[in-house]
């Protein structure tokens, strides 16, 4: 069995973050190891409180996983400051040197409520020291126009769930300037808390299985279009409810 290593926050909710990626892992016939940045009191209401995890228990967390359980794919979610991205770095940079899985990161800087989930000193040290490690980012369209000219070196995929409309395209960017697009209807449900954590682990999982990072995001867009159509009359909490991945 594969291992997914999944690198982010915790969501009390259990609709996002490591919550929502281990579901999504399982789902996919994968083994999820976790490494938690930071503690989010959040529902389906919003983000209420959030405690960053030391920078060392980051580290040690992550080292502890790789010398044991060698993961086949890394995904990385929520970055809370400099100081934890600098261990992610620092831990996952030899491991990669020496097995290089491939690395997704879902850049997670605010909350669909609006609560900021990384502090700006660490938007350019993850962009210089953690983006060339990475197989494939996926920003939304928010996010992107934070990092700015920081993606073009590097594949990622511009997600447009932001954007208006009743078709929604995704775009695939590789370093060589080839572009791929990937468009689905949008679903009309409240039901949306998660679908980036989703996403990202779904392509982790996907790329840990063997597939190209193209059959991966597509797969990976067809079990999130899944999720949402699967959810659309669910009714858990007041808000933004999550998607059901099973």
């Amino acid at each position: 069995m594969e291992v997914v290593l999944t690198i982010a926050g915790s969501d009390s909710s259990a609709g996002a973050g490591i919550q929502q990626d281990l579901k999504t892992i399982v789902a996919h016939g994968c083994y999820g190891a976790t490494v938690i940045t930071s503690i989010t009191s959040q529902n389906t209401l919003g983000v209420q409180a959030s405690l960053t995890v030391p920078a060392g228990v980051v580290a040690s967390q992550i080292n502890a996983v790789l010398t044991d359980l060698e993961p086949a794919a890394i995904k990385i979610g929520m970055i809370p400051n400099k100081a934890v991205a600098e261990a992610i770095v620092d831990e996952l940079k030899p491991y990669l040197q020496q097995h290089p899985v491939p690395v997704v990161y879902d850049p997670v800087m605010v909350s669909t409520s609006g609560f900021d989930l990384m502090h700006p000193d660490a938007i350019q040290y993850i962009t210089t020291h953690l983006f060339p490690l990475c197989t494939l980012i996926t920003p939304n369209l928010p996010e992107a126009a934070r990092l700015g000219d920081s993606l073009s070196p590097y594949a990622y995929l511009l997600k447009g769930g932001h954007a208006e409309g009743n078709i929604m395209t995704d775009v695939l960017h590789l370093p060589d300037g080839t572009t791929a697009e990937y468009s689905t209807e949008r679903i009309a449900t409240r039901n949306l808390h998660g679908t980036g954590c989703t996403l990202s682990s779904a392509i982790a999982s996907r790329l840990a299985l063997g597939c190209s990072i193209r059959d991966a995001i597509s797969k990976a867009k067809a079990f999130v279009t899944a999720a949402i159509n699967r959810s659309v009359d669910v009714n858990i909490g007041g808000g933004n409810g999550p998607i059901l991945v099973d």
